[in-house]
């Protein structure tokens, strides 16, 4: 079974950086669009960017366009996201996700469990003013 482990998360100060890890060891980046959603206190989960290696395709949110940036390594399975220029209300449990519809389709029903076929645990971003 496909574990998708998270790490890279903490705390940092407004226009501070991160970079998100997602290790999906025996996950094939060709079958899947993988990539993060976002859930902070009180709000519903979001899509913030996945990556389709297979349609070459990419996705962003509005609000982390310019800011955050999705890459992959194949040899080592993993997916990072590099966070720049953080704000606070980037403040969120970060999940790694993965899915089957290569064309991002799922990424944008609502982010519920059943809507993916992976979920990482997350991690937690928190971005103080």
């Amino acid at each position: 079974e496909v574990q998708l482990v998270e790490s890279g998360g903490g705390l940092v100060q407004a226009g501070g950086s991160l970079r998100l890890s997602c290790a999906a060891p025996g996950l094939s980046f060709d079958d899947y669009a993988i990539g993060w959603f976002r859930q902070a206190p009180g709000k519903e989960r979001e899509a913030v960017s996945y990556i389709s290696d297979s349609i070459d395709s990419t996705y962003y949110t509005d609000s982390v366009k310019g800011r955050f940036t999705i890459s992959y390594d194949n040899a080592k399975n993993t997916v990072y996201l590099q966070m720049n220029s953080l704000k606070p209300e980037d403040t969120a449990v970060y999940y790694c996700a993965a899915d089957s519809d290569v064309y991002g389709g799922s990424w944008h029903l609502g982010g519920e469990f059943h809507d993916m076929d992976y979920w990482g645990k997350g991690t937690l971003v928190t971005v103080s003013s």
